[in-house]
């Protein structure tokens, strides 16, 4: 006889496996997730979300699922940080801390458009970060896409549902989010090459340095010499994984 017993599932969706983890893919919000499990996760359920690129220059997630870090990805990459990305991402991170016992804090993983995200979302969620991985962050809608990209211009200001004129900068600019992070102790690792054109990191993450650093703010940058926006992250992680694991609680 064929045995009727089932066995729920960690997560929800489709099961499969990644990088010898198992991976979970569903919906949320009707937008795509993604939870990849540690085979032992550590003290707390600590935690690592990518809002955009899930699996590219995945070095960090990697190395932190064998910490036992849960990896998390939902799916927000278009949505260019706008308000309602931001609440989107509010009820995702709810979700993983509200029905599977996730950590209520949370290391943010923003790459190149997914730093934008981290930063708004972040200055808006203080008490939910543990800390900012953002690795070559865009950091000034204005720069990119800008005005002169009229057709990405255009999806900026529908998904901020504003008009040109209202998009201004403290709205469309990563330097007006630090104050809030400063005064909450967010702590910021970057990593950037020194040759990005994509988003040249003088007017990206150099400037959120600098600023950061004068408002009492704790950030590390490590710069790769001669490189520009690819590849993402770094061949031994260890640096950044260090970082996240001296300020995940």
């Amino acid at each position: 006889m064929k045995s009727n017993t089932m066995t729920l599932q960690a997560f929800p969706g489709i099961k499969s496996k990644w990088e010898r983890y198992d991976r979970y893919d569903f919906k949320f919000k009707n937008r795509n997730a993604i939870v990849v499990v540690p085979q032992k996760a550590a003290p707390g359920n600590p935690w690592i979300w990518r809002p955009a690129f899930f699996a590219a220059f995945p070095s960090v997630d990697i190395a932190l699922l064998a910490k036992g870090f849960h990896v998390a990805y939902y799916d927000l990459t278009h949505l260019y940080g706008s308000p309602h990305a931001v609440k989107l991402g509010t009820e995702f991170c709810n979700y993983m801390r509200d029905f599977y016992q996730l950590s209520s804090k949370v290391t943010v993983e923003g790459f190149s458009r997914g730093g934008f995200f981290a930063f708004n979302w972040a200055a808006q969620n203080t008490d939910r970060v543990a800390c900012l991985y953002v690795d070559a962050p865009l950091c000034d809608l204005f720069l990119w896409p800008g005005r002169d990209n009229k057709k990405l211009w255009n999806d900026v200001l529908k998904e901020w549902n504003l008009k040109d004129n209202q998009m201004t900068e403290d709205k469309g600019k990563s330097i007006y989010r630090l104050k809030a992070l400063a005064e909450a102790n967010i702590p910021i690792i970057s990593v950037c090459g020194d040759s990005d054109e994509a988003v040249p990191f003088e007017q990206h993450m150099d400037i959120i340095r600098k600023r950061y650093l004068e408002l009492g703010g704790t950030v590390r940058v490590i710069t790769k010499l001669g490189c520009g926006h690819h590849p993402h992250s770094l061949t031994d992680p260890t640096p950044i994984v260090n970082f996240i694991l001296k300020y995940t609680k």
